[in-house]
């Protein structure tokens, strides 16, 4: 196991926490109901339910009932990948944008928000089929600390505040946004009572009819009238048919351990690119801070993207596969293109064919998840179904208009997805063993902050709290580079010196991602427990027992 330097060179409030049953998550009452799960007998899983649940209650900027959910599970033997990203609704198509929003530049034009960017929600059946595998606890017992939350009320975060004002010029007026999320018609104040009866509703016709209620029963009949009163194109069918799938998780090799992610249309594979490119540089040579590191992981972090963003997709409509993509002598290719002294403009390669939220959780006897559920943009679509909470997520933006995109636009197929968990095991005695579950929230920073947390954890030792609160870099959709405020001033001048192109940040809701790390403290002696980290840029916690 990785011997840590427990030193944290960076300002932060936060300590790494020590136990042996331990969740982490973006926000305290979440971390408290994983907790709870555990102090009544459950395991990790039954955690991680228990605190995504409260997660759509406290911090619904960024998931929601309406969103969709990745997971990957350590049973205490074997991992397991879970996705439950929704489809898209049976009838849309290239040509059903064309109609419904026109043309520009030869292609349907694709909007942000409303009824046209929600596909089928995915986090609830990601619940069901957790629990029905590994859960422990009643499904109703989960749901009881969001329940409680949801009526009785709660003082909204100081960040999720600045979030949720962030968000509401732009989804005032969609159906059914304002009378839910909208109190006193603004958003909430830091620290003002917030109550969601609605969403309480919802929670407690789950607990009490089960989770596949929300697609056959009368959430299912809800969402599809309002679709229908609203010009969506959402149906019963639509959400009745929909099954999350159990997928092989994918992973690379890195410094002696492994790193897994959920396979496409999961972005995930982004970081192991990019990882594989970098296992060609010593970079433990190089300061670990300096303008050679940071350079060589950005430059592996565009290479990747300019791979990702041309073929990931629904795996069903990809020209080539992931184990394509992640070749050995194909990345070494790629990283031949880095020019160590100048930034470069990438265009893909060509392999040989053939809102978010993160949380994890882990328990005594084993068992680790590392799971994420998201509504996209921050409260996605916008689309709030009356009297229910149902916040549905805009996936449909991850769709391309254009017909020669493997990631067209088409009924029934997954868009490109944005969020992603990630797992690292080690080899010992012949053995595969867990090291750490993790994750980054963000859009595009999720897979570039699993990269630099990696890098800095086994490259150069640095414990968990210290990787989280260090300096982040962020690469952009048109490869220009943002820098977090934090970042060292000569290291930027010297990134801009070799040809980077730093602009400022106007995103509000994305900026620089928020990370939950929890790591394996020994094989040996696993009564040592786990040591977990929270991220300084959410209101989340990590605590344990």
């Amino acid at each position: 196991m990785n011997r840590f330097n427990w030193h944290n060179p960076y300002p932060t409030p936060r300590l790494p926490v020590f136990a042996r049953n331990v969740v982490s998550t973006s926000h305290p009452l979440a971390a408290q109901a994983g907790l709870r799960a555990l102090w009544q007998g459950g395991n990790a899983v039954d955690a991680a339910i228990a605190a995504a649940a409260v997660l759509t209650v406290v911090e619904p900027v960024s998931c929601g009932l309406g969103g969709d959910a990745f997971a990957l599970v350590w049973d205490g033997a074997t991992l397991h990948g879970l996705n439950a990203s929704g489809v898209a609704p049976a009838a849309w198509s290239v040509d059903y944008f064309k109609r419904r929003h026109g043309e520009a530049g030869g292609l349907a034009i694709q909007p942000r928000r409303g009824w046209d960017t929600a596909t089928v929600p995915g986090v609830v059946a990601g619940w069901e089929a957790l629990h029905a595998r590994f859960g422990s606890l009643p499904f109703g017992d989960l749901m009881a600390s969001a329940i409680d939350i949801a009526e009785r009320g709660y003082a909204v975060a100081n960040i999720v505040a600045a979030k949720w004002a962030a968000a509401v010029p732009e989804l005032k007026d969609q159906p059914g946004f304002a009378a839910a999320f909208m109190p006193h018609g603004r958003a909430p104040l830091v620290s003002e009572l917030v109550r969601l009866p609605g969403h309480a509703t919802t929670l407690r016709l789950l607990a009490a009819q089960g989770p596949r209620a929300f697609y056959e029963g009368e959430p299912a009949a809800r969402i599809a009238a309002f679709a229908r009163e609203g010009g969506g194109a959402m149906t019963e069918a639509d959400l009745g048919d929909y099954r999350p799938m159990w997928v092989e998780p994918i992973g690379k090799d890195y410094r002696g351990y492994t790193v897994h992610e959920i396979p496409p249309n999961s972005q995930g594979i982004a970081a192991l690119i990019a990882l594989g490119i970098l296992e060609r540089f010593n970079l433990r040579d190089l300061p670990r801070d300096g303008i050679d590191s940071q350079h060589l992981q950005i430059e592996a972090m565009k290479l990747a993207f300019a791979d990702v963003y041309r073929y990931v997709a629904d795996p069903r409509a990809m020209e080539v596969t992931p184990e394509q993509m992640l070749d050995d002598a194909y990345l070494a290719s790629r990283a031949a293109l880095i020019d160590p002294k100048r930034a470069t403009q990438f265009a893909f390669g060509m392999p040989r064919a053939g809102g978010t939220i993160y949380l994890s959780a882990a328990d005594e006897r084993g068992m680790m998840v590392s799971f994420i559920q998201s509504n996209y943009m921050g409260f996605g679509s916008g689309v709030v179904v009356p009297d229910t909470g149902i916040a549905l997520q805009n996936r449909g933006c991850g769709f391309s208009m254009d017909p020669r995109s493997p990631n067209v636009v088409e009924g029934g197929k997954r868009p490109f997805h944005t969020i992603i968990p990630a797992f690292v095991t080690e080899r010992v005695d012949g053995r595969r063993m867990p090291v750490m579950s993790f994750g980054v929230m963000g859009g595009d920073m999720q897979p570039q902050g699993h990269l630099q947390s990696i890098v800095r954890m086994l490259d150069y030792g640095q414990q968990p709290q210290a990787a989280c609160d260090a300096p982040r870099w962020k690469v952009n959709r048109d490869f220009t580079l943002d820098i977090e405020s934090t970042f060292d001033r000569g290291v930027a001048r010297a990134l801009e010196a070799r040809g980077h192109k730093i602009k400022a940040i106007d995103d509000p809701y994305m900026d620089f991602g928020s990370g939950q790390y929890i790591w394996k403290l020994s094989h040996d002696e696993p009564e040592r427990g786990y040591v977990a980290a929270s991220d300084t840029r959410r209101d989340g916690l990590a605590a344990g027992f």
